[in-house]
């Protein structure tokens, strides 16, 4: 699987990819979906209702990022952008790792 873009360093130092036209174009695209019920995540408040019942809650909160902790006291932490049109394949990997058997991420 190529990477459809090039990684740069933003100003306050952290690495981020910069997507070409091809992969920003939606061609390629990934999607999460809610495995029970067959539901694809189209926006933050679909995933945080799914979410919810299997213990997260919001953590933090700025302008940009959401994040949600177990209520159970674990050290997991899921971090979201507020904008759900910025989630990427690896915020969506972060939410199947942590919630096994009820995510999935497919290719659109």
């Amino acid at each position: 699987m190529a990477a459809g873009g090039v990684w740069v360093f933003r100003k306050d130092g952290v690495m981020e990819l910069e997507r070409s036209p091809t992969a920003a174009s939606g061609r390629g695209g990934k999607a999460l979906v809610y495995v029970p019920a067959n539901e694809t995540m189209r926006s933050l408040q679909a995933l945080e209702r799914r979410l919810g019942p299997l213990g997260w809650e919001r953590y933090y909160e700025d302008l940009a990022v959401v994040q949600l902790h177990r209520r159970d006291g674990s050290v997991d932490l899921i971090s979201l952008p507020r904008d759900f049109a910025r989630l990427r394949s690896t915020h969506m990997y972060d939410v199947v790792v942590k919630n096994r058997g009820h995510f999935k991420v497919v290719d659109l």
